[in-house]
């Protein structure tokens, strides 16, 4: 979590600030992190990171073409000194992966002083907002790293209907109503790009999740006529994934290019509904398979799985994300299962 005076001086560079560029991984924590803040004083402009989790040199273009007086980065992994050093601006960093080295930013990450912390950076926003109304959007990313924040009791007293009482992790994610929330930040920011900023512009307007799943404004049935469309999609192929469970601890589920990304949300929803077993959810695009791995201690049998192989990857220990050269792949997954015995 942050401290008070990291808080404190948070909402002073957000409030001072005129024209902020906020650049936020494109999953649910990333977007619920740029919501929580934006709409405190609803400044500034969003830019999601898609195709990779580095902030480099390639992304100096939007720089130029916002021309920002200060940038806010959320939930990026990664970000090169040659961004820092070119882009000439103030730079916070907010973050809840390993702790990385950089000059000349503002760099917020609970695993600083702790490396096993783990606070997804939308309860970190969060904590600079404490807008009560925003409650549900702090929830929704929370729960899309799979984080159950400490004020949920005051979410279940504003929406009952969509909470009765705290349950486990994975009951409330995949057999609950609340489930839809995280998911809604994840799917909006699939298919056409005009679609995809329509969205995110909507939600730094909307008041409640009953005005998008009860359909109570026009701009909340937008929402929800596109989250009903790509969730169709999801469902799709969820039943797909579920008919490769065996008796083996590996569920192993491969899709090709031709659909929609669902790597991480297929992955995330099979290790809840099967915690006993590990998940490899892969998806190849051109020559490369992106893959999406869940269970416990993942990260140390992708690491090792790794090693001979032309790849790369990495993430939390129970949840990580890797990339792997097709001519690779088979050597990759004996390697990976070879990990499990």
């Amino acid at each position: 979590m942050l401290t008070a005076v990291e808080v404190e001086f948070l909402r002073n560079e957000l409030a001072e600030a005129q024209n902020p560029l906020f650049f936020h991984d494109s999953d649910g924590d990333g977007l619920g992190a740029f919501l929580a803040l934006y709409r405190i004083h609803r400044k500034g402009k969003s830019y999601a990171l898609g195709s990779t989790s580095c902030l480099g040199k390639e992304f100096l273009r939007k720089v130029e073409e916002i021309n920002p007086d200060k940038i806010f980065v959320l939930d990026i992994p990664l970000m090169k000194q040659e961004f820092v050093d070119k882009a000439n601006r103030p730079i916070f960093w907010l973050d809840h992966h390993p702790v990385q080295e950089i000059k000349n930013a503002r760099y917020f990450n609970p695993r600083i002083k702790d490396p096993l912390a783990y606070i997804p950076t939308t309860r970190m926003a969060y904590q600079v907002s404490e807008k009560p109304e925003d409650i549900w959007i702090a929830m929704a990313g929370c729960l899309a790293d799979f984080y159950l924040p400490d004020f949920i009791d005051e979410f279940i007293k504003q929406y009952p209907q969509w909470l009765e009482k705290v349950e486990d992790l994975p009951t409330m994610l995949f057999k609950r109503e609340i489930g839809k929330l995280p998911k809604l930040l994840f799917f909006l920011q699939k298919g056409p790009t005009s679609e995809v900023s329509k969205s995110i512009k909507i939600l730094t307007r909307i008041k409640s999740p009953d005005e998008i799943f009860k359909q109570e404004t026009p701009q909340g049935k937008f929402i929800y006529n596109r989250f009903i469309k790509i969730n169709e999609k999801f469902e799709e192929l969820l039943k797909e994934a579920k008919k490769k469970v065996t008796r083996s601890r590996l569920i192993l589920f491969n899709y090709s290019e031709n659909k929609w990304s669902f790597t991480n949300n297929l992955a995330n929803e099979l290790s809840g509904l099967y915690p006993d077993k590990k998940v490899i959810i892969a998806r190849k695009k051109d020559e490369l398979i992106k893959c999406s791995l869940r269970g416990k201690n993942v990260l140390y049998a992708l690491q090792n799985a790794l090693k001979g192989v032309d790849g790369s990857g990495g993430g939390h220990p129970d949840a990580c994300g890797a990339v792997i050269k097709e001519k690779d792949w088979s050597q990759f997954v004996l390697n990976f299962k070879k990990e499990m015995k």
